[in-house]
């Protein structure tokens, strides 16, 4: 009897812990960054932006790709993109993926008026080897695209200005933008007393210059870091959606293009945007000291 006692505990121990690993199992959909493994990298990683030639209902489409393939499979593959338009949140998509290697990722996007898009994306891997350490692979692509869209003339795009006309309509377009965009992240960094002399300031479509060279102060190693773990935090609170100050969380599109504000006493960074209502909004990040 005793036995028979013993034998149905030692199952059921058995039992519960075969169902804890189970529930450990399943992989959160998110980005989480962990030390880079400089020995695995992205064989092809880049962001498409290309102007489809037919008009339809008094509208243009453009084809946004995104592509990704790192040189051996990966136990968790991740890839988040955002689009903007003059300046604000046009469209983003994310993929996830187990053991795999490669992600693709396709949109139409359509719009009525000239403009400047703009798309940048990040690849991600979490790659696990066998002694239980876990690394990560990271890397950046973007494209922009200025879509000239009027009744007067053929419909046309251009990422450098080939043309006087072309550079008029590019002058034209960032002149409007850049307005919009100061007047914005002023009216964020007023809000929130941010002493803009103590940070370096980077638009979010402006970090791909920082994909092979550092950020201002930063060496290449803390650059990585800290472009991980900012990445990380735009998709938890700008890709999922921004949460207000009255608690409800709104969706990120329509909104300003987030800058981001590196602390010069290199202890944190700021990111500001502005929802498509115009509540400006900051999210915060330590920045971890150098080991």
């Amino acid at each position: 009897m005793k036995k028979n006692i013993f034998l149905f505990i030692t199952i059921c121990f058995i039992a519960a812990s075969i169902f804890k690993l189970y529930q450990r199992q399943p992989v959160k959909e998110s980005i989480t960054f962990f030390p880079i493994d400089h020995n695995v990298v992205f064989s092809k990683a880049y962001t498409k932006l290309d102007l489809l030639d037919k008009k339809k209902h008094d509208q243009y489409s453009v084809a946004w790709k995104i592509e990704s393939t790192l040189e051996r499979k990966a136990y968790l593959r991740q890839d988040i993109g955002f689009l903007f338009a003059n300046g604000r949140l046009k469209g983003k998509m994310g993929k996830w993926k187990q053991n795999t290697a490669s992600l693709t990722q396709e949109q139409i996007i359509h719009g009525k008026d000239s403009c400047h898009l703009e798309a940048i994306s990040f690849h991600h891997a979490e790659i696990h080897y066998n002694n239980e350490q876990i690394f990560s692979a990271q890397t950046m692509s973007a494209d922009h695209l200025y879509v000239i869209y009027s009744s007067f003339r053929p419909l046309q795009s251009f990422r450098t200005p080939g043309t006087k006309e072309e550079t008029e309509w590019k002058t034209t377009i960032d002149k409007i933008t850049n307005q919009e965009l100061e007047s914005s992240w002023t009216n964020a960094t007023d809000h929130f007393s941010i002493k803009r002399d103590q940070y370096i300031s980077i638009p979010l479509t402006a970090l791909i210059d920082y994909n092979y060279r550092p950020l201002p102060g930063f060496t290449k190693h803390e650059t990585e870091r800290i472009l991980g773990n900012l990445w990380e935090g735009l998709y938890k609170n700008y890709f999922l959606g921004i949460k207000k100050r009255n608690g409800t969380v709104v969706d990120s599109e329509n909104s300003i293009v987030p800058l981001i504000f590196l602390a010069k006493n290199k202890s944190h960074l700021i990111i500001i945007t502005e929802t498509a209502d115009g509540e400006p909004i900051m999210f915060r990040q330590l920045i971890p000291r150098s080991r």
